[in-house]
């Protein structure tokens, strides 16, 4: 086929998609039923010329019985259709179209005097179950499948008892050739269509649930039932957070304060895959961020004070929300244990004094300031400038001594931070 007329047979192909899309939606659908809807109406409407041909070939032939049997359904479907799009209702419009599907072939075999007579036109009988197999679940399909090997009995039954259509053999022959390629085609294009679908929204589920969970974890998940949970002995964990998140807050309505924070995260999202390490969760206006987890990294310090450095860069750089805005950035390493909690909107979260410590490295920050601990500064210490900020009184931990980074040391230097310890520490 040439291109242009290629072009144009895929051009009205979508549109028919697209047309079958909107008869019928309600904006409460949700996906299953949305796309259950749209293969109900392709399949019905699509078939609309095909049953026109046969009725004025039938009806050519003179056999005005099996002639006003395709009619029927040709007149039918869109008075049918056009019902459903006023109610939305695809209970009703699923079983009729599928009823019509499974009776309506049978009379026209019993019109034209049997299975061979009527060149197998029962065929056409198989996409009601077929059919139901993709909009209905796997009862109501058996109902459907044992529907039609009823019919089937029944017509092997009369069949002796029916008198031939007397078609000519050639056009016996051409039938046969119709019925079966053509039941063939819709029964390959619609379940080409459905999958194709059904992949997509696979994948766009898929793609959700990677925004929730690490790669390695929604792969486990996915296998199988269980408690995930895992010991890391190395990791580093970092906290940031918002300075006078709270009095800005009240100022700004609530679309201006969501909207100030998706293009905070979405900012900070970049820079988390451009490091490869694991956004961990957003509570409010703090954003939490790992490295060593779920997959154990011998650079899991340094990938996260590198980051830290970029963030504070990207937030110095430009406005958010038309605000400038500070942020208090925390890092801490060393062992924690990683896992996923809950049964519904569940979690992939850390635990252990690793994570406390790191959040205390940032709610005890300074503005503007990436404030690391000891375990976070012996990793870092060769490849970042790193000032001394002596010691605070941390919760639960005593007195620990802090540091601060200033940026990446010069590829030359080698050396580490010398400590400056503020007086009265």
């Amino acid at each position: 086929m040439r291109a242009g007329p290629q072009r144009r047979l895929t051009g009205l192909a979508k549109t028919l998609l697209d047309w079958a899309a909107r008869v019928g939606a309600d904006p409460r659908d949700s996906v299953e039923t949305a796309l259950q809807k749209q293969v109900a109406v392709v399949l019905c409407v699509g078939t609309l010329p095909l049953t026109a041909l046969w009725s004025a070939v039938y009806f050519a032939a003179g056999v005005p019985i099996a002639a006003a049997i395709p009619a029927f359904y040709t007149v039918f479907t869109p008075i049918n259709t056009a019902l459903f799009a006023w109610t939305r209702n695809l209970s009703w419009y699923r079983f009729s179209q599928l009823l019509t599907i499974l009776v309506l072939p049978w009379l026209v075999m019993l019109a034209l005097g049997g299975f061979g007579e009527s060149s197998m036109v029962i065929i056409w009988a198989t996409l009601c179950p077929l059919c139901s197999l993709l909009l209905e679940d796997l009862r109501r399909t058996m109902l459907w499948i044992v529907g039609f090997v009823i019919l089937l009995i029944a017509g092997a039954l009369l069949e002796p008892y029916l008198d031939p259509a007397g078609l000519p053999p050639q056009l016996v022959t051409l039938f046969f050739v119709l019925n079966i390629g053509s039941v063939t085609a819709i029964i390959f294009g619609l379940l080409h269509y459905f999958v194709g679908q059904r992949n997509f929204f696979q994948e766009r589920s898929e793609s959700l649930l990677l925004n929730i969970l690490p790669r390695d974890v929604s792969e486990v998940l996915k296998r199988e039932r269980r408690t995930i949970a895992t010991h890391h002995p190395a990791a580093s964990i970092l906290f940031a957070d918002v300075v006078n998140f709270t009095p800005m807050a009240g100022s700004m309505t609530p679309l201006e304060l969501v909207n100030l924070l998706n293009e905070v995260f979405h900012c900070f999202d970049g820079l988390v895959d451009q490091y490869g390490v694991e956004k961990i969760k957003t509570i409010g206006d703090c954003y939490m961020v790992a490295a060593g987890v779920p997959s154990e990294r011998a650079d899991h310090a340094g990938a996260l004070v590198g980051l830290a450095l970029d963030m504070q860069a990207a937030v110095n750089a430009r406005q958010f929300g038309g605000r400038r805005l500070s942020f208090r950035i925390g890092i801490n390493s060393g062992p924690v244990v990683a896992g996923v909690i809950g049964r519904k909107k569940f979690i992939y979260d850390l635990w252990g004094e690793a994570v406390n410590l790191a959040s205390r490295m940032e709610s005890h920050g300074r503005s503007g300031a990436i404030q690391i601990t000891r375990g976070t500064y012996e990793l870092v210490k060769g490849e970042f400038e790193c000032e001394a900020q002596g010691s605070i009184e941390v919760k639960g931990a005593g007195r620990l001594e802090i540091w601060h980074v200033n940026g990446r040391k010069p590829p030359a230097e080698g050396s580490g931070c010398q400590p400056m310890i503020r007086q009265g520490d």
